[in-house]
């Protein structure tokens, strides 16, 4: 999943501007805290997506 997390920050915004406001947050292990975190955010979206059975469409994705 970090794996996908590092795809998905790459190719949407939200995700990306997600990642770069936590990995400004610290000093120390930037880059592997941002991304666990932004990985947390993928994964509710994906539970979410699972439990409404509905496809993913970034005009439909709520702001959180």
């Amino acid at each position: 999943l970090i794996e996908a997390t590092s795809h998905v920050k790459n190719h949407l915004s939200e995700y990306a501007a997600f990642y770069q406001k936590k990995y400004d947050e610290v000093k120390t292990h930037q880059h592997k805290r941002a991304l666990a975190l932004t990985a947390r955010k993928f994964i509710r979206l994906i539970f979410g997506l699972l439990a409404n059975h509905q496809l993913y469409s970034p005009s439909r994705v709520s702001q959180s």
